[in-house]
């Protein structure tokens, strides 16, 4: 029988976070998270963390891992709500409440008892998960969000008697949200509001924890100044070449694949210390070999197909798109021509090839680029660079598709 139809289950995770048994690295920014606020709040003190780095570096995936810990080890009551179609503040109640019902991911008996108290929101359970009634959440959502601290300790007591300390809440995905001015002043009234309880009252034992990139927790800034300092910083930065090796190499072994020196180096090269794009080079690579064994063949055909995943899953949906006018995508093609494995360009060879239409709106090009996170400023005045590799390969090979037809 041929090797591809013995294969089990891939070991990669692209689309969703790390199970805990396959994360790698970020050992230092866990025992922080770990000990400087798991370990205060299971004591009894509220803290609020912000963790903070790069598309695609893994952020999810810590806030998750962390919070499977505190479930483990400290007895917290995981809660993680997605903010992704958040708006308003009712969207964010609306969303805490979902993720209050979805909780238990350590202990699934706590999450059992606090569905069985709110069960007006909850419908069957399936082979699936349990059913949800979205419009009972959505009218249920204002009152959530107005009066999130008592929701918060009134849920904490539904398990207290199972020994739980205190509530561990995510929210995560808050692109959108960020950008409401209510949202900064809704974190650090809730912040302020647990800390000014009365004289012999109980605090309430929260970890709040943000997920986002540097420019979303400055934004939150400049609609309230003060709600910068309410939190802890995590900075996230990209796995080094040892991580990332010891990743695929760990990976492939729980597998019982095999990958040799020059198949790493391609892998690793590509993935630039992004997890998410490791795990979608790896699970490129996992399905194309067909020996037991990946070789440098087998990663070069990975990173071809990843690139092209990565491409119409991002590239094209927030990329392209973008970029209705004609000038910006005959830009766009002509940076895409320059060899593949160039990262950065300077802004005056590229305008040699452009037309007189194409250089007047050459700098609203960068700039809409930038924001899009496909490029940033580099070291050198007039210098840009692109943000992945991967989202860099992926221009490169449909700027040859379209040169071609």
């Amino acid at each position: 029988m041929n090797q591809i139809e013995n294969k089990g289950r891939s070991p990669f995770y692209p689309d969703q976070p790390v199970p805990a048994e396959l994360f790698v690295g970020r050992a230092q920014q866990i025992d922080r998270i770990q000990k400087q606020a798991v370990g205060q709040v299971a004591a009894g003190k509220p803290v609020n963390v912000f963790i903070e780095g790069e598309y695609g570096i893994g952020k999810t995936s810590i806030a998750r891992f962390t919070q499977w810990l505190a479930e483990r080890d400290q007895k917290l009551l995981g809660i993680y709500a997605t903010l992704e179609r958040a708006d308003s503040m009712d969207d964010v109640g609306t969303a805490v409440l979902e993720g209050t019902l979805r909780t238990g991911v350590y202990d699934p008996g706590l999450g059992d008892k606090i569905r069985n108290v709110l069960a007006k929101y909850v419908g069957r359970q399936t082979l699936f998960g349990v059913t949800l009634h979205a419009e009972a959440l959505k009218t249920e959502g204002p009152r959530v969000a107005a009066g999130l601290l008592p929701f918060l300790g009134e849920t904490l007591m539904i398990v207290k008697d199972q020994g739980v300390r205190g509530v561990f809440l995510v929210l995560d995905e808050i692109n959108g949200i960020a950008g409401n001015p209510k949202f900064a002043p809704f974190l650090k009234g809730l912040s302020d509001l647990n800390a000014a309880v009365a004289p012999g009252q109980p605090v309430l034992p929260l970890l709040l924890m943000l997920v986002g990139v540097e420019e979303r927790r400055r934004e939150l800034a400049t609609h309230h100044p003060s709600v910068a300092g309410i939190f802890d910083v995590v900075r996230i930065e990209r796995l080094s070449e040892q991580e990332m090796t010891e990743f695929y190499k760990n990976a492939f072994g729980s597998v019982h694949v095999e990958v040799d020196a020059a198949a790493l180096d391609t892998l690793t090269y590509y993935a630039a210390g992004f997890p998410r794009i490791m795990h979608v080079l790896g699970n490129a690579a996992f399905w194309l070999d067909r020996d037991g064994r990946v070789d440098r063949q087998d990663a070069v055909a990975a990173v071809m197909a990843a690139a092209e995943q990565v491409g119409s899953r991002y590239v094209d949906k927030q990329v392209y798109q973008a970029l209705r006018s004609r000038d910006y995508q005959s830009i766009l093609r002509k940076i895409g021509q320059l060899a593949p494995g160039t990262m950065t360009f300077n802004k005056k060879d590229v305008e040699k090839g452009l037309t007189d239409t194409e250089k007047r709106r050459f700098n609203n090009f960068l700039q809409k680029m930038k924001r899009l996170k496909v490029l940033r400023s580099g070291d050198v005045k007039g210098e840009y660079e692109f943000t992945m590799r991967m989202v860099r390969l992926y221009i490169w090979l449909r700027s040859q598709r379209e040169t071609k037809s």
